[in-house]
This record gives structure tokens, sequence and C-alpha cells, in this order.
């Protein structure tokens, strides 16, 4: 009997995605685990995998078409003879088999994200997580419900009325739409600031070196050892990973680093997940990695979501001063430009509703000492 390869669900702010590309033929035989189409949403490209052996009998959508999560994308049969189950069984396959052990119920979802919650951290009573399996971790845990007036975002407003001048609508392409989002809710909901520091690179450029030496490294790893010290000043200084919701401090219980990349004319954020737990030569890896993932177009949704800090770099250009935007939820992001003739500066944007100067200062001058060698 067929079965069900289902839309994931790339974003927990996303309930639909756009199916982008057929990287197969209808009757072609696939492995588990081998690429089969992919999606978009405002943010990201996402290749779904084949979760099991078999061959893909037919797609379920047009190529552009918008389509919902959790719904049949494609069907996988035993033989490329077997019939393709009619739409009935497709609407019945979404409703109660539902997507991959644990991917949560619209409802689930939003309540997922109002409490800055991953799904993987709330058992499940049945295959989808279900908004009461959410609420009931909320009470055993003890979370502040949110208000029913409180937001996580704020929709982009329209405006009143059109420009002055004579012109035509452009739709916006996937990443543009993406960084409308993240410039809306710093304009909406947090109050950003600003504040940098002169300081001596060297060093940081010396401590580098010695590392890429060490573990053979064919790329200067600066970057990465400066976002790895900044995950460990927000484990110094917890209020960094933190953010304001529902008229209260939310404070994350793992370190997320969020690190900007431009893939083409893209701009990306890859995520390092629970940061606080690897060394440096880990985060190392696990970033390149990221990159390398980003570059191919090949991230997982867990790669490209739930940043709790920020780190961006302008250095490449070379640009001597960066303000850059807060990632959505997250309260101080890094600003590393380039040294401009003697001097160099390194700043950060932060929301002034959770941080105040004395406390950017602090992480500033703390990111900017390389770890001691018992730290390292």
């Amino acid at each position: 009997m067929p079965a069900a390869l289902y839309t994931p669900r790339l974003n927990n702010n996303d309930d639909t995605v756009r199916f982008t590309k057929c990287l197969v033929e209808p009757g072609t035989y696939v492995k588990q685990g081998d690429p089969v189409a992919e999606v978009e949403t405002d943010k990201a490209t996402f290749t779904v995998e084949a979760d099991q052996d078999g061959y893909v009998l037919a797609f379920c959508f047009e190529i552009d078409e918008t389509i919902a999560v959790g719904s049949v994308l494609a069907w996988i049969g035993d033989s490329a003879t077997e019939a393709v189950p009619t739409a009935a069984a497709a609407a019945s396959a979404d409703s109660s088999a539902g997507t991959r052990t644990g991917t949560p119920t619209l409802k689930a979802a939003i309540l997922l994200s109002q409490y800055g919650l991953a799904a993987k951290d709330v058992p499940a009573s049945a295959e989808r997580l279900s908004a009461t399996d959410v609420e009931n971790h909320i009470r055993a845990k003890g979370l502040v419900p949110a208000s029913r007036t409180a937001s996580v975002s704020h929709a982009v407003a329209a405006p009143s009325s059109p420009p002055p001048e004579p012109g035509k609508k452009i739709a916006l392409s996937p990443p543009a739409h993406g960084m409308l989002r993240t410039v809306s809710w710093q304009k909406s909901d947090a109050v950003p600031g600003y504040l940098e520091l002169a300081w001596d690179v060297a060093p940081w450029a010396e401590y580098a070196a010695a590392f890429q030496k060490q573990h053979r490294l064919l790329l200067n790893p600066l970057l990465p050892l400066l976002a790895w010290r900044f995950a460990r000043v927000a484990v110094e200084q917890p209020l960094i990973n933190s953010t304001i919701f529902a008229d209260q401090s939310w404070q994350y219980e793992h370190v997320n680093l969020g690190f900007t990349i431009q893939v083409s004319s893209n701009l990306m954020v890859v995520v390092v997940r629970e940061a606080e737990k690897l060394d440096q030569a880990a985060f190392v890896k696990k970033l390149t990695d990221l990159q390398r993932g980003a570059m191919r177009n090949s991230l997982r949704p867990e790669e490209a979501s739930g940043a709790t800090i920020g780190f961006s770099s302008m250095a490449r250009w070379p640009v001597t001063r960066h303000v850059p935007v807060l990632l959505p939820h997250t309260a101080m992001m890094i600003a590393h430009t380039s040294p401009s003739g003697q001097n160099a500066c390194i700043g950060a944007t932060y929301d002034h509703r959770v941080l105040n100067g004395q406390d950017v200062v602090a992480a500033l001058r703390s990111l900017t000492t390389p770890p001691a060698a018992d730290e390292a």
C-alpha cells in the first residue's frame, strides 16, 4: 500500500510552504534519505527527503503552489505500478496519520512559538504533538501563560495610501519577505540601541592562528571562535540570552547562536543550537558544517530557526561600521567589522527593554578577550 510523504514544518511560525522543485520523476526508485523535492518558506529553502525506500508514484501539487504544512506532498509505493491514492485518501492521511512523530498541530505550533519552546522538548501523547500536550508541559514547568493580547510578532501594516508616483507592484522574494518580517519585529517590538568599543584585534588574531595550526584548518577560524566566545558570555550574563514576552522577561533554556551568512544575493541565518554545550573545536566544526549546508540549500528546519542570540560580520567586504538589525525575539546581536587603519571596533545592537548600556559594554569587553588556556 502506498505511503504518504508529508510536507514538513520548517518553522513554527509558518503554516504553509511553497513547493518549488521536483528532484525526481514519478516512477523513480528512491532510498530512505534521498532528496525528493524542495520547498521553501520566507526564510530558507529545504530539501525534502524520502522517509523510506520505494518508488515515487506521484506528487500531489503543482510547482510554485503554496501548500499546507502536514499535507501529503507525494506518495511512495512498493512498485512503480501501484495506483495513486485518491484525494479523499490524501485528506484522510492528512487528518489522521499526521506528519512524522511529534510534529505539532497548528494550535500546538502557535503555543510553542508563544512560549519559546521547541517541539522536541515537549512529550507527545500521539503521533502529532497536540495543543493539549503543550499546555500540559507548560503547567508542569510552571510557565506563565501569555495574555490573549500578547503577540509574538506583529504583522506588517499596509500603507494607508499608495506611493505618490506611478509604478507597479512587484512581489517580494522569499528572502526579502523574511527580512521584512525581521525588520518589522525590531520596529514594532524591540527598543533597539547600539554600542561599540575600540579593541585590539592582535591577541585574538594570534589565538585564532594558533588554533588553526593546532587543528589543521584550511580557513581562519577567527569569526567562529568569536561567536563561540559570545555564546559563553551569554551563559555568564543570562540577560543576554532572553527576551520580553507578555510583559515579562523570558529566559531561554539554551543558547542558540544565530550566525548570518551571505549565500549569493540572499542573507541567511544558520543556528548553532545548544551552543553552551560545545567546546571550541566542536563549535567551529558545527558552524562550518552549517555554512556548507546553507551554501547547498540543504539546511534542516532547526538549523535555520530558533536563534536566541546573534552574530553578524561584514569584515569580508570590508565594512568598518555595522549596525545590524536584531533577530526576532533576541536581545543582542554582535556587529563585527573590518579594522580601519590601526583602529578596530566591535559593536552590538541590543534590545533596551532587556539590556542597558552597562550590560552591553561588559559583554563586549568579555568578548574581545581571548579565552584562557584552561577555558579553551
